[in-house]
């Protein structure tokens, strides 16, 4: 069960007082990228949602309804802790290519708009919809931003969205499409510095479909960007003209964007060693901890590190998994059995993604509040272990 548990302490000495490994998050952080957002909503007249897949930690997402206009789902267990944090106030919309009958009626429950990810779910599952759940389509403008083909949701062969000359031919071809849609939604991006794919993607769209433009209420430009991305004046102009000749609303929603800066994974060294000619720190915490080192090849950046350091070391997890490494780093001072190592910016579905791999506990969890106070909010141990594999 979650534990609560406060002390203040200052930006200096905060990391000292953790029992590791320990993930922060840090509220003052939170709200300079929640203003940020909040900032090019006023300029371009859209709304925001918070991907909640990015980071599911309910107090933190507490936090962000303050100042956003809902959430961004992608199941039925994310759809109800959404409705749990806003109670009967905000949107909350639903995309995933895994949607069946079960999940969507469990789903609608908890959400305002739900998008189908293909035109077969639209026609198996549309009139399943009750009250004044709004139905979309999510498509696929066939229009690659994304290097990696592993996080590009318009690769070859993509299971995510309706191609749009799919869509374009069941339009022509009379099938019963326009028939209860409300919404369009796409996402095109992953991690972008420039808003101009989102100009250039609404075009299309509305060009090539321009009787779905006439009649829906909405179109979701899903997510994938920071708010400091260049190119803002051309995506606020660009909304604000669509407003205004189609007359509706335009949302997105940001999930990394918004939780990443304000994360913190704190570990401490359990042992030094020589390998080869390179000295490793192993510490309590592992890759496991931060999926996205391992799947992505990130070098995760370490606040105690210095660029040109005269002592350096290769970071390694404590688990069996011989590549359970983090990278090399450069310290000003020699670190020893006990030092703290704290990796920065993994705000973003580390914890979601989190795993006990060789048993190794989880982090506990803190909540760095502008006051200076840290509450601890969620507590791992054994039982939890034991309980998640049949033995609690």
């Amino acid at each position: 069960m979650p534990i609560r548990r406060t002390q203040r302490a200052s930006a200096a000495d905060w990391t000292a007082t953790l029992a590791t490994p320990a993930y922060v998050f840090d509220g003052v952080q939170l709200g300079v990228a929640l203003e940020q957002f909040a900032a090019l909503a006023r300029r371009a007249d859209l709304k925001v949602l918070f991907s909640v897949k990015a980071c599911t930690l309910a107090p933190l997402l507490k936090l962000v309804a303050e100042r956003v206009d809902g959430f961004s789902v992608s199941s039925w267990f994310e759809s109800r802790l959404a409705r749990r944090v806003l109670d009967d106030k905000g949107t909350v919309h639903l995309t995933s290519p895994g949607l069946d009958a079960r999940e969507l009626a469990a789903a609608q429950e908890c959400c305002t708009a739900i998008s189908f990810n293909s035109l077969g779910q639209w026609h198996r599952l549309r009139d399943s919809l009750t009250g004044e759940v709004q139905a979309a389509l999510r498509v696929n403008p066939q229009r690659s931003y994304v290097a990696d083909e592993r996080y590009d949701p318009c690769r070859k062969h993509s299971k995510l969205g309706v191609p749009l000359p799919a869509l374009r031919g069941a339009l022509e071809g009379g099938a019963v499409v326009l028939d209860r849609l409300d919404g369009l939604h796409f996402h095109t991006h992953c991690e972008s510095g420039s808003f101009r794919p989102l100009v250039e993607t609404l075009a299309l769209l509305e060009e090539s479909l321009p009787e779905v433009f006439a009649r829906i209420r909405w179109v979701n430009m899903g997510g994938g960007y920071y708010a400091d991305a260049a190119d803002a004046d051309a995506l606020a102009a660009c909304v604000r003209a669509l407003r205004q000749r189609r007359g509706i609303e335009v949302y997105m929603e940001p999930g990394k964007g918004i939780a990443a800066a304000a994360g913190s994974l704190v570990a401490s060294v359990v042992d030094i060693l020589d390998s080869a000619g390179k000295t490793i720190a192993v510490l309590d915490t592992s890759v496991n901890h931060q999926p996205e080192v391992f799947e992505y090849g990130r070098v995760p950046p370490v606040r105690e590190a210095e660029p040109g350091g005269a002592f350096g070391y290769l970071l390694a997890g404590g688990t069996c998994l011989a590549g359970d490494l983090f990278g090399e780093y450069a310290f000003p001072e020699p670190l020893a059995v006990g030092s703290r190592i704290t990796f920065t910016g993994v705000g973003a579905y580390s914890l979601a993604k989190a795993h006990r791999f060789n048993g190794h506990n989880l982090p506990d969890v803190h909540l760095r509040r502008a006051d200076g106070t840290l509450e601890h909010v969620v507590h791992q141990d054994y039982e939890g272990y034991a309980r998640l594999w049949g033995a609690g």
